[in-house]
């Protein structure tokens, strides 16, 4: 075989190579939600626990933000195991103040900002439970849970 036509099988073996892993290494289409959570109580709350869910299992956790309440300085705890995973169906996230009673917001108060890929482009279907929420010296309080999504891209 001449040195012109191993030089061309090389060509063509590295543009069909070239062709099947541009059309199998495609990136699966994804979108990124932000997932709000909100505490809305009458009395100060100065501890809570929430778990949220996705109901298919297929949410992957990219960022957990603190809420807009500043005595809760740092994001809430949560599983770290969790944001590990390419996919999870929930997550349980926590957090407390030891902040005077008097600096505590009570009412609507987003507590914290989930960051969400869901592969696949799928339409995410959550679901958010209140696990406890309680006062400054600790008892616990009637306080509901909210939740708002909003598509980031």
């Amino acid at each position: 075989m001449s040195r012109a036509a191993r030089a061309l099988h090389a060509v063509l073996a590295l543009l069909w190579a070239a062709t099947v892993l541009s059309t199998t290494a495609q990136p699966e289409a994804s979108s990124f939600t932000t997932v709000d959570l909100f505490v809305v109580s009458d009395t100060p709350v100065a501890a809570w626990q929430v778990e949220l869910t996705e109901r298919r299992g297929a949410m992957q956790i990219v960022g957990i933000e603190r809420g807009d309440d500043s005595t809760f300085r740092d994001p809430p705890f949560y599983d770290r195991l969790a944001m590990t995973r390419s996919a999870t169906d929930r997550i349980v996230l926590a957090s407390f103040s030891l902040s005077d009673a008097s600096q505590l917001q009570s009412g609507r108060v987003r507590i914290a900002r989930v960051h969400v890929r869901m592969p696949g482009g799928s339409v995410p279907d959550y679901e958010a439970r209140l696990v406890a929420a309680g006062t400054a010296d600790g008892r616990p309080i009637d306080a509901q849970l909210r939740i708002e999504t909003q598509p980031e891209r």
